[in-house]
């Protein structure tokens, strides 16, 4: 059956005390409200149509690939279900209900909800779990058959109703059609003056229509982000889902708590992930690496048989068979080849570093297209940037420069060419050349007896 998805994203999140609106906070590297977008297509939702409200034009800007509907004034849950009429009023299938804010809900469990919805053949199913502290929650309220009663809000609950394990998770599945018919009867007269949807469950029993109940078997799936401390509580947990993951297809992490990968993160088997390491922004590492300790790296391409520590890499390309660390930048642009072996201390941006090369220790190369089996001496810069614009430095094959060599673009140094240590290289140098750009060394033998 045809499913479209209703996410309710318009709330102020004001316990977050935040510019940012709530649902773009970032859980595990992406915003809530995109954990939860994945969730629904992944169990087969065909459309998804995002209510939004507070920072509606910054949602807008962020999230891509859904539709929106505008509920510029947040009058509870039923009113903001509404605002998606227009859009899925005439639709066929089913609609489900899904909260912004939920972002650790899985699509497994969305799948096996959508199948219990169709199995059951009733006309409205709500997700619930059993809640160890289920103080903020909507309580499922059951007959003496078992079915659901009714839904009651935390705020309008008896004593007796709190006592209530069982909590609402915020998840339905609707028959489109009375949905709506159900929701022009909704009333605000309890404790907020809103419009509740829990109150669409009442009107559809009293129509004799049947409801189900389907019980997660994981509270931790449906707890919602209202506060920067569960926006931790989620984090690590998501954390903890990834890392798991990981392990289970041939990953070792050898310290998962102190292990940080993005949920969008790809890495191959037999690679090995040391503590203190942070993998973000889609980053794909190959296999039989060892990356860490201490390393960071966002959108990142690494190959196979990669050895990095201590290295912060963001928006660059690593190639196979590669040692690099520890205390190594490298920065937007760079490609480093195979083979290539990079020391402490080094920096290399915006630059092409070909196959075999070694940049041992204490470099800067910037905007450089470096040749193959080149070695460049301890304390190279290559001086890319006159005051007002970045030039270029090309560096042939088989090149050795020296240490302490100043290469001040643009300059071409040719293959198979050597610079003197120490020298300030300002002219190109031809093939087969040694450049030497430095004064001649001058001893003044009675200098110390004059300065006394």
């Amino acid at each position: 059956m045809k499913v479209t998805t209703i996410i309710l994203a318009a709330g102020k999140g004001t316990r977050m005390k935040s510019a940012l609106p709530k649902v773009l906070h970032k859980v595990c590297g992406k915003p809530m409200l995109e954990h939860v977008i994945n969730a629904a297509k992944g169990a087969g939702s065909e459309r998804e149509i995002v209510v939004i409200g507070s920072g509606a034009e910054e949602v807008e800007k962020s999230i891509t690939g859904v539709e929106f509907a505008l509920q510029a004034e947040q009058l509870g849950t039923g009113h903001a279900v509404k605002m998606a009429k227009d859009k899925i009023a005439n639709a066929d299938g089913i609609v489900m209900i899904l909260c912004g804010d939920t972002p650790l809900v899985t699509s497994d469990l969305l799948t096996k909800f959508i199948e219990s919805h169709e199995q059951s053949k009733a006309t409205a199913t709500v997700l619930t779990a059993i809640m160890p502290d289920a103080t903020g929650y909507g309580r499922i309220v059951r007959n003496q058959s078992g079915t659901v009663d009714k839904i009651v809000e935390h705020k309008d609950a008896s004593p007796e109703e709190l006592q209530i394990h069982e909590v609402n998770a915020g998840i339905y599945c609707f028959d489109i059609k009375t949905l709506f018919e159900a929701l022009d009867k909704v009333t605000n007269d309890n404790a907020q003056g809103e419009y509740y949807l829990t109150d669409v469950l009442g009107i559809i029993r009293d129509k004799g229509l049947i409801i189900n109940a389907m019980i997660s078997n994981d509270f931790t799936q449906i707890l919602g982000i209202n506060s920067r401390q569960q926006l931790a509580l989620a984090e690590r947990i998501l954390r903890q889902r990834k890392n798991f993951e990981l392990m289970d297809s041939g990953v070792t992490i050898l310290d998962p708590d102190s292990t940080f990968i993005d949920s969008d993160v790809e890495i191959g088997r037999d690679s090995t992930i040391l503590p203190f390491t942070y993998i973000e922004n889609g980053t794909v590492i190959g296999e039989n690496c060892s990356i860490g300790p201490n390393c960071r790296l966002q959108d990142t391409k690494i190959g196979n048989n990669v050895i990095m520590q201590f290295v912060y890499a963001h928006e660059c390309e690593v190639d196979d068979d590669v040692v690099i660390g520890p205390y190594v930048h490298l920065r937007p642009g760079t490609k480093i080849s195979k083979k290539v072996k990079i020391g402490n201390f080094v920096e290399v941006k915006n630059s092409t570093i070909g196959e075999g090369t070694k940049l041992p220790h204490l470099q800067y190369i910037g905007d450089s297209d470096v040749g193959e089996n080149v070695n460049i001496g301890c304390g190279t810069v290559t001086c890319n940037y006159d005051g007002k614009k970045k030039h270029r430095t090309t560096i042939g094959d088989n090149v050795f420069i020296g240490c302490n060599t100043s290469l001040v673009a643009p300059v071409k140094i040719g293959s198979n060419a050597y610079t003197a240590a120490g020298s300030t290289i300002t002219q190109d140098v031809p093939e087969n050349n040694l450049a030497i750009g430095r004064a001649r060394q001058v001893n003044k033998s009675t200098w110390k007896d004059k300065r006394e």
